[in-house]
Parts: C-alpha cells; structure tokens; sequence
C-alpha cells in the first residue's frame, strides 16, 4: 500500500488544476506546468485536492501512484512558490556574476566557465564583502532547478581537505586531516 500515493495533493488558493484525459495542467503566479500521467492511475479534483487511485496492485503500478503524487505536488508548489537552491562559491578568487542569459563563473581555472541560462530559471549571483558568492536558482520546475544546480556544482566539486569549491548552502563537507610529518 502506498502511503505517499494515497495522501491527497492540498491545491493552494490561486492555483488552477485541470486534467484533460491522460494530462493534468496547473497554472499559478509562477508559470504553468503540465504533466502526462499513465492510464493505470486514476486522478480526481476534490473539495481542492487532488486524489490518486490505481487500478491493479502490481508492482509497476503501485511505483507510479507514489510517483505521480509526487510530481503533481512538486508541480502545485512549483507554480504557486516556486523552487529555489543556492549554492555557494568557497575558494580564493573564486567569483560568479550573471549577464543576460549567461552565468559566468570564476572558480580557479585557467578560463571563466559560461554557462547558458535557461529561459524558464531565474538565477541570481549575490556577492557580498567578507562572504562568499553565492549563486540563487528558481524556477517552477524542481527537476530543472535541481539539474541546473548539480551541473553548476559538477564544474568544482567541493574538495575534503580544504574544503574549495562549490556547494549547496545547507551542504556539509566532511574535512579530512592532511599529511604529518615524520619524526
């Protein structure tokens, strides 16, 4: 039994759901997003929830109740809040600015890395005195805000013994001792 799939999807005030036969679309003040789902699950709007219900208890079938609730809340909050990741730049010399629909980034090689913005994110880079930049992603799609910011996180990998390079803001980085000298 599912239970992630059997909770109801709460839909917020201001969020319009529709589902047109094998599409369920929600419009909100961040965007619109729309999502196919599988006919083996049915889907209902209910006193502002959305309830899913499966039609066999094969295995198969009872992953995708669990994951299409999660797309569609991930999908609800997306267009009503949006979803956001920070990540944070620590390092000498390490810099990140925005122009237009590029990213660029400075984090301790030979060039600048340039990254294309997509046009559904908004992506900010916040460079304070004292602190380190930090880079802000957000968008309506959470798998899209999600795989932009490992890709950002990929380039610089955040190193165990001093801890250089780029991580999330809530990310811990488990430092390790260096060499000693022998004696």
């Amino acid at each position: 039994m599912s239970r992630i799939g059997n909770s109801p999807v709460e839909i917020k005030e201001g969020v319009n759901v529709t589902i047109n036969e094998n599409i369920l679309t929600a419009k909100g003040n961040f965007g619109q997003m729309s999502c196919v789902f599988d006919p083996v699950i049915s889907v209902e709007i209910k006193d502002n929830a959305i309830l899913l219900s499966r039609s066999s208890d094969d295995k198969e079938t009872r992953s995708k109740h669990g994951l299409y609730r999660s797309l569609f809340n991930n999908m609800v909050i997306g267009v009503d809040k949006g979803h956001n990741k920070k990540l944070e730049l620590r390092g000498v010399g390490y810099r990140a600015s925005v122009q237009g629909d590029m990213l660029d980034i400075s984090v301790g090689y030979s060039h600048n890395i340039i990254f294309q913005i997509p046009p559904n994110l908004k992506v900010t880079a916040e460079t304070e005195k004292g602190k380190a930049p930090i880079i802000s992603i957000s968008g309506c799609d959470k798998q899209v805000v999600g795989a932009y910011a490992a890709r950002i996180r990929a380039e610089r990998k955040p190193e165990p013994y001093k801890g250089k390079g780029i991580r999330y803001v809530d990310e811990y980085v488990r430092k390790k001792a260096g060499k000693t000298a022998a004696s």
